[in-house]
């Protein structure tokens, strides 16, 4: 069941979102060559309590950590270790808070130093089909016609669409209704509903769409060993619309990056 929230419970769930986002930027400071995932876990719990909220992964379903932290042919659920980050690798980070009883979660593909460029292509079209998704999260549509939109755009560019795990519902709960997969057909699935807070989150492989779990029953790895990029956002759909409740704005502060991507998803400009 679909769990739809206030006008004010989707402003706190902003402020959980922002806690997120704003450890994503912090995390964009520090994460190079030579660093540790262990290490940029470790500043994470740190960064999350001292702005007043609580690390939302960390004991969720038993994780042990608060980012998951997944590189190169790692598609999600990649717990931190002490391996140091190599110059050429892509580094997924997904974190989740709990503020005000609401969870924020999303995630961001770093590239680290030189990444080759057909990598940094498949970063590029996965972040811009998860755009390409939100906009179909909006009044009339169905779950699927976020999930074609997706599928569509990375598919045309020969790129390989997990299927085994799916964007969510969000609230209370790190996991509501409805699931978001990355693919389908148009107008089928659950209608979207004014209140529903999602997390979309395409994952995008370079090569097939298939993967395996490793031995630690966390981290999730192409079946090819060819590189997979997530990009994730969690939005409220308000007055028919999708709204952006997350930002990677934070994270481009921190790279020097100037975008205006999020602009058509904010009610108003975002001050930071």
């Amino acid at each position: 069941m679909i769990i739809p929230k206030t006008q004010e419970e989707i402003e706190l769930m902003r402020e959980s979102a922002l806690i997120v986002s704003k450890t994503l930027g912090m995390i964009a400071s520090e994460i190079k060559p030579g660093v540790t995932t262990l290490h940029l876990d470790k500043l994470a719990e740190t960064f999350i309590r001292d702005h007043g909220a609580i690390p939302g992964f960390l004991g969720l379903y038993g994780c042990p950590s608060t980012l998951l932290t997944s590189v190169n042919e790692q598609v999600v659920h990649g717990l931190p270790t002490d391996r140091p980050i190599e110059e050429g690798d892509i580094v997924s980070v997904d974190c989740g808070a709990i503020k005000n009883e609401f969870y924020g979660d999303h995630a961001y593909t770093f590239e680290i130093g030189n990444v080759a460029e057909d990598t940094k292509k498949l970063l590029q079209i996965t972040k811009e089909s998860l755009y390409e998704g939100i906009r179909q999260f909006k009044n009339g549509n169905r779950v699927e016609d976020v999930g074609y939109a997706i599928q569509k755009y990375t598919e045309a560019h020969g790129y390989g669409v997990v299927r085994d795990l799916v964007g969510h519902g969000l609230g209370r709960k790190m996991h509501e209704d409805p699931q978001m997969p990355n693919y389908g057909k148009r107008g089928r699935g659950k209608k979207f509903i004014e209140g529903m807070v999602v997390a979309i989150e395409p994952m995008i492989n370079m090569g097939t769409k298939n993967i395996k779990t490793l031995k630690d029953g966390w981290t999730i790895v192409t079946r090819d060993g060819k590189p997979s990029a997530h990009f994730e956002h969690n939005v409220a759909l308000v007055n028919g619309k999708p709204e952006l409740l997350s930002t990677f704005a934070y994270v481009y502060q921190a790279l020097g990056i100037n975008s205006n991507e999020e602009d058509e998803f904010r009610a108003v400009p975002l001050s930071i």
